[in-house]
């Protein structure tokens, strides 16, 4: 949750790394990460180890920490599904006392998105003002775009159309944050967005809690620099062969 606020231990900081060496040929234009000590700690190992981008500034946003869970934070998972079978509730779903709905998780999640999208609209607007109608990346060339899961990906995910690997992006954002938080950004895109999921990913993969470091990747596509109207792709949902 938010209220107990600890450092990652040593085997989280090993996660981290494993996620620095994983992510280390990608070059991100932008770092956000939630102020929690933990994702913080994971965010700065992560770059450490990056080939492009050790000194690039990470900011820090409270619209991405972990769910609140009021009472039950601190105690053991077993007590919070021992409240929520009092409550004739699933755990999931179930909001213990000072906790936050899911509802308002979701929508902290679609404020911060909707910061993302802005930021990526007011970039390529700059670049636009900058070098006239031609549009143009943030810098980054092709090699630095290789991203290290695309065996895993479909070839239809990884077309031109839809991957950074073979089309220079505007912004390239690592967004470091919680696994409960993210599973439910991942179902405000589906539901609310119609992200395109891969034709692989089961049922129980989508509801699952990312594994710890576990990397998820989207590509989105505002056309005209539309707003309202994102297309989201999902290349990959908790990779995690780098532990």
């Amino acid at each position: 949750g938010q209220g107990v606020d600890e450092p990652l231990s040593a085997t989280g900081f090993r996660q981290a790394d494993a996620a620095g060496l994983f992510l280390s040929n990608v070059k991100f234009t932008h770092v956000f990460s939630s102020d929690l000590l933990r994702a913080k700690q994971t965010a700065a190992t992560i770059l450490g180890k990056n080939k492009f981008c050790k000194d690039l500034e990470i900011k820090y946003d409270a619209r991405l920490r972990e769910r609140k869970y009021g009472v039950a934070e601190g105690r053991p998972l077993t007590d919070l599904k021992a409240m929520a079978k009092a409550a004739g509730e699933q755990c999931p779903s179930f909001t213990p006392s000072g906790g936050e709905t899911l509802d308002e998780v979701r929508e902290r999640a679609r404020d911060f998105f909707e910061f993302l999208c802005q930021l990526a609209v007011e970039l390529e607007q700059k670049e636009q003002d900058m070098h006239g109608a031609a549009r143009s990346s943030s810098g980054t060339s092709q090699e630095e775009l290789v991203f290290p899961w695309t065996n895993h990906c479909s070839e239809a995910e990884l077309s031109s159309d839809n991957c950074g690997t073979s089309k220079m992006l505007d912004a390239n954002i690592l967004v470091v944050s919680h696994g409960a938080y993210m599973r439910n950004w991942l179902g405000y895109f589906v539901s609310d967005l119609s992200c395109t999921l891969p034709a692989n990913l089961t049922k129980s993969q989508l509801s699952s809690v990312s594994p710890n470091t576990g990397v998820s990747h989207f590509i989105i596509k505002l056309e005209n620099g539309n707003l309202l109207k994102p297309e989201i792709t999902c290349v990959c949902l908790n990779q995690d062969s780098h532990l």
